[in-house]
Parts: structure tokens; sequence; C-alpha cells
């Protein structure tokens, strides 16, 4: 297993599965050909889980990592007093049509003096449960299981020695010495489904591959119309969403990891790679507020196809999916496996997929109101499964789920939840209406009306004097930190402003949010967690909205600090402030975007008044 901190790794990826390479130069996550497919690569989560390996042949250097700028492609530097060389990592974008043909391309140049590069590729397939055949070929090998084929291409120039890039094979892995000077650059290509057998690839080709991926990211890039003041990190925020976009059906996984845990040595270890609704809803709003037209179609059609699935108007909507629509997430543990740093168990699944969370209508009703306004209007396909989901959600809006944070305590009344439900009718009430299109509108009124003053008597505790997490108790929840970017309240309402004191008492501690206090608000789990990243940045956007700028501003910049070297967030902070959870994780990503645009919004009209 990898000792390299979650955070002390890049991620690289081709629109439909991605790779995690850790500053040690080692590929330690890996799953092909999608992200929710097996693993190939697990060292992350335990030491047999497989790696690909490119270090320096010889101890005493320095690593640095960084991103080629505005671009996936990931440099990392080993610098030493003999030389300095790098490994250059990235994977030609795959296109929309599902694939099995992945490339990740590993360069190695040497740009001072001299560097020799040790190779090892272990891979370990279907979470090392699969055996897998290694052939040697005079151009480079060839692994086969039951499950993927995996090509390794040496990348040579035309005149090399044969013993340049000599690669030996042993105990059904590869290692190679690759000892280079100044200006050279050679490397390998690890291709799934190849259509043909190992060859030897030129470096001008790869330097090919490399261009026309750099061109990809720039023009991608240049569609953003974003230029506030935290520009390079919101675009890589961007980069990163993208990254975790499964292009062929534009869902966005929540994350490309699993089980990377909560609790260093607990058990909140989840598997991520699955597409959320909730995900998928804010981040169209996300991206398009900073101009990503393109994406926030896709993911409105995604959500649209997800509701039309529905067999009759009597089937709720699933909170989650596999990248391709399908909702098989069976739940399972991988016996065996060591957990990153003793985390067990190690999931795979999701049994949170079969629970009842209410709050997923009134952020995809959200999101579609917001394209819609943004200049993606809906047609009568989408309109009409619009009213079956609403006239689903009028009959079953009262009732006890599991919440947003998807414990595992049992059903409850959640206040967000309820608040979420009246967006749902709120958004497709206002749709109507601006649309002429038929709907209940005197049931969906009705709904909105009742869930308002539910919320206010029974979610508003007189003792907190505060909204609480649901009905049954006084507990907190940073969830409700979205009750004025909603409409629900407005920032200045003494209802509010009570609230948000009240959570700065309890959950916020120096810039860094608690989603609720798990001792006073069992969840069915044992153990702790760190501070969410995404209420942290969901503090800063409440804050801005209030008009406190100063302390919007300084929690923002704090929350900067957290970021890993890359500009990349996981799902937590723990006490040390090191990064826990799984790595990177979209909701964080979206949530960041969103306070960087309010908070720039917000100080522009403060400069002009």
């Amino acid at each position: 297993m990898t000792e390299t901190p979650i955070a002390d790794h890049g991620l690289v990826g081709d629109l439909q599965t991605a790779a995690l390479i850790g500053t040690d130069g080692s590929v330690d996550w890996f799953c092909c050909p999608r992200f929710d497919s097996p693993s190939v690569f697990g060292a992350l989560l335990d030491p047999g889980g497989g790696h690909f390996r490119i270090r320096p042949a010889v101890p005493g250097y320095r690593v640095r990592q960084m991103y080629l700028p505005d671009t996936a492609v990931l440099i990392t530097r080993f610098l030493s007093q003999a030389g300095v060389g790098e490994v250059v990592d990235f994977m030609p974008p795959s296109g929309t049509e599902a694939t099995d043909n992945h490339r990740l391309v590993r360069m190695l140049r040497c740009v001072r003096g001299e560097m020799r590069f040790a190779v090892d590729l272990a891979p370990r397939f279907d979470y090392g449960r699969a055996p897998h055949t290694l052939r040697p070929t005079e151009h480079g090998a060839v692994f086969d299981s039951d499950r993927l084929r995996l090509t390794v291409h040496p990348v040579r120039e035309p005149d090399d020695p044969p013993r340049l890039l000599d690669i030996r094979a042993e105990d059904g892995d590869i290692s190679a010495l690759v000892h280079l000077t100044a200006g050279d650059v050679r490397g390998i290509v690890l291709e799934s489904a190849a259509d043909g057998p190992p060859r030897e690839i030129p470096v001008a080709e790869c330097r090919r591959l490399l261009d026309d991926t750099v061109a990809y990211w720039h023009d991608w890039l240049a569609r953003s119309t974003y230029a506030g003041r935290w520009r390079e990190t919101v675009l890589r925020s961007a980069i990163t969403l993208k990254l975790m976009t499964y292009a062929p059906a534009g869902g966005l996984v929540a994350a490309p990891t699993t089980s990377l845990p909560e609790e260093i040595g607990g058990e909140r270890n989840w598997d991520y790679r699955y597409t959320w609704v909730r995900d998928a809803a804010l981040a169209v709003s996300a991206l398009l507020r900073i101009g990503f037209l393109a994406e926030s179609v896709g993911l409105a059609l995604w959500l649209r196809d997800r509701v039309a699935e529905r067999v009759d108007d009597h089937d709720p909507l699933k909170i989650m999916y596999r990248v391709d629509g399908s909702a098989d997430l069976k739940e399972e543990c991988l016996e065996g496996w060591a957990g990153y740093q003793d985390s067990r168990p190690v999931r795979i699944g999701n049994g949170a997929a079969d629970q009842v969370q209410l709050d997923i209508y009134g952020e995809a009703m959200d999101s579609l109101f917001l394209a819609d306004r943004g200049g993606l209007p809906i047609g009568d396909r989408g309109w009409r499964e619009i009213r079956g989901l609403l006239n689903w959600l009028a009959e079953h809006w009262d009732q006890p789920e599991e919440g947003i944070w998807e414990t595992r305590g049992g059903r409850k009344d959640f206040t967000y939840g309820r608040l979420m439900c009246w967006v749902a009718f709120d958004r497709g009430i206002r749709l109507a209406m601006a649309h002429g299109r038929p709907a209940d509108l005197d049931r969906w009124t009705a709904a909105r009306d009742e869930i308002y003053e539910q919320v206010l008597e029974r979610g508003w505790s007189r003792r907190r004097r505060a909204f609480v997490q649901h009905y049954d108790d006084d507990v907190l929840d940073a969830s409700l930190l979205r009750m004025p970017a909603v409409g629900f309240v407005t920032p200045y309402d003494p209802l509010w402003t009570s609230t948000l004191r009240a959570m700065e008492d309890e959950l916020v501690a120096d810039s860094l949010v608690h989603r609720y206090d798990p001792a006073a608000a069992p969840d069915g789990l044992a153990g702790a967690e760190g501070t969410f990243s995404l209420c942290s940045f969901l503090y800063v956007d409440a804050l801005a909205r209030s008009g406190r700028l100063a302390d919007a501003r300084l929690a923002f910049e704090k929350m900067l600090t957290y970021a890993s070297p890359l500009g990349l967030y996981s799902e937590e902070i723990d006490a040390t402030g090191e990064q826990i959870g799984n790595f990177p994780q979209a909701f964080t990503h979206l949530a960041l975007i969103e306070a960087a645009v309010t908070l720039d919004e917000a100080l522009d009209a403060a400069r002009k008044r």
C-alpha cells in the first residue's frame, strides 16, 4: 500500500476513466475501462492492489508536482544533484462514445544532467481477485485477464540501443531501468483493449499526443466566462469536474475513488464512483455560472433521462446511478484489503442507492430551472417527465427519509429534505407559468405552501433560535446554509441571521465547518469525522449573501490554504489539516466555484456602491 498521503496525488483522465498518481511517481488508483469498473491499480487501498511506479533509481532526490498550466497534464519532477528528471502523465480524451480502449501515457524526460528511472508495472485485475498472464514480446508486453487486456508500448527513438528501455518480466510483473541524459525523452504507453500487438511508439508520435491533449484542454478552458479574483483556482476546479464527467452519458461521478476514509482507521468508507442526482444537479448551476454551457446541457439531459426512466409516475427517482445510467450498485466489502492506513472495510458498490432522499427533487428542479433561464429551454418530452415527477412528489413529500448525508440511523423528517421539496414545487410552478405549460398548479401550490409553513413551525427551534437538522431534535445541520441561496429565506431575515450565528458557535472552527455533530445526532455509524469541505464553501457563500464580505473573504482564503499542492480537495479536512475522504470530490469543487462567483459578485457590487 502506498505511503503517499491522499492529497499528494494528481488526477489525470480521458473523460471515461481516471488515474491518481502520487508524488512518488506511482499510479496508485486506476479503474478501467470506466470510473466504476474494477481497479487495475489499487495500491492506494492495499499493498497488493497493484501499481505502476516510475521514479529515480537512486536515493537523495526531491519531488515537486504540478499541472501544465490550464490542462490536465500532470508533471512530476524529480530533482537531484546529478540531474532533474520529469514524468509527464496524461490520457488523451476518449470522446463521447463508450469504449474499452484507453491510453495512459507516461513520458520520461531528463531536463538537466542525467537521470536513471526505475519502472515497476504490477497490475492486479478486478481488485486483485482475477489472475492474469504476462506475455513479453519483442516490442513490448501484454497483460491478459478474463476481464481486460493491457498492452505495454515502449516510447523510443528509432535508433535507440535495445537495452535503453529494457522491459523485463518477473512473476507476472514487469520492470525496467531507463538511463537518460539532458534532452532525452522516452516513456511507456499503457493501453487497454488495444486493437493490435505491442509496438514501439516513436517519441515524435508521443509528443503529438501530448500536443493534442494540451490543445484539447486549452480549447475547452477558453470557453469559460469567469474572469474573477480567483481565476486559477476556479478553473482548476472546472478542469477537475470535467475530468470526473463520464462523456458518453454526461453524468458526473462524486469522486473517482472508493473507501478513502472520513476518519483514519474508521468505518466511514464509501464508494463514490457513481453519479448522484444531487451532484449532477448542482453541477449544472456551477458550470453555467462560469460559462460551460455544453457541460450544463449534458448534465441536464442526464437528469432528464433518469426522470424518464421511471416506469410510471408512481416510481421515485433513484438517488444515484452508475455512469451508464444503470442502477445496480450492490454494496460489498473487499475481504483482505487493508484499507487506507488500516481504515476498513473497503467497500465497492453503495448501499445508500436504495435510500429515500427527498432533497434530490429540489436540486434536480432547481438545476433545470436555472438551465431554462440560461438558454436551455425544456421541450415537451422533458416537461411531461417533470410534471410526472412533481405529481409523485405531491403525494410523497411528507414522509421520513435518510437525508442528504445518507445516514444509516433510520429515517427522519429532515428539514433540508423538506426545504428542497419546497424548491421543487416552487421551480416547477415558475416554469409552468413562464412557458404556459399544462400543470396541476393548484396541487403544486398547495404542497409548496404547506411545506413552507411546516418548515417554519417544525424545522425552527425556539430554544436554539435556529433551523435544525430534523423535526425531532435541536441538532444543527450545515446543509441548511443553502436556505438563502435557494430563496426560502432572505439573507437578512432574523430567522436566518440567528441560524447562522448558531452554526458559527457550534459547527464552525476557523472557517472549517462540520456537517453536524454525530454525538448529538447519532447516524448509525461508529466514530467521528473531519470537517466537510463542501460545507466550508457553503459557509462562504452564506456569509457573502448575508453581506458579511470581510468574513466571507477571509474564510474563503483560509479554505484555499487547505487545498492540495495541485489545488485539489478531498471530501474532508481532519484536525491536523490533512485531507481525508474520497479524492478529489466533485461536491467540494462545485461549492468552491459557487462560493467564488457569489463572493466575486458581492465584492464587485460593494465596490460600485
